[in-house]
């Protein structure tokens, strides 16, 4: 939730709660909005690299071990104008689809939905696929109070992905 203690772990992380720390330390009405795995048709990210990597190869090792809530960049930018036209609720909110899933089978669903069949999709531990930011194996937004505060109903994962993926072609 948006009142569990932050614990960084990287200097992605420490810079990101130096940033709300900081908003909050010049005003008393900000909204500071905490998302993950975000995704659009637009620029450099996961979906966009696993449609390109399994359109290119035929095998293809992805973490299975983490598990987080993907966010789609337009849902997201829906429900930052739908809580700007309500008014600025003071606060920390956290906002990402609904719906929970592994690195691994958010691939598996990407692939089948762009049609992709020829790529052979494998699970990986993290251990097996080093990086040098840590990341977290449990990564999922309680989004209640971002609902609540704004009566903004969630759209789930796979149904934003679909649309996202249509959106490409």
């Amino acid at each position: 939730t948006e009142e569990d203690t932050v614990c960084p772990d990287s200097v992605y992380g420490d810079t990101k709660c130096a940033g709300e720390i900081a908003v909050q330390q010049c005003t008393d009405n900000f909204m500071i909005i905490r998302t993950a795995w975000l995704y659009s048709e637009f620029g450099k990210n996961f979906v966009k690299t696993m449609i390109q990597l399994g359109s290119k190869s035929d095998k293809l090792g992805v973490i299975f071990d983490q598990v987080g809530t993907p966010t789609y960049a337009y849902d997201l930018a829906v429900a930052v104008f739908a809580a700007l036209a309500k008014g600025i609720v003071p606060g920390i909110y956290h906002f990402s689809n609904e719906g929970v899933i592994s690195w691994y089978d958010f691939t598996k669903a990407i692939h089948r939905i762009a049609g992709i069949t020829s790529c052979d999709v494998r699970p990986i531990h993290t251990s097996e696929y080093p990086t040098p930011a840590k990341r977290p194996h449990y990564s999922v937004l309680d989004k209640a109070k971002f609902k609540k505060t704004y009566g903004i109903r969630i759209p789930y994962w796979e149904d934003s992905l679909r649309r996202c993926i249509e959106n490409m072609e």
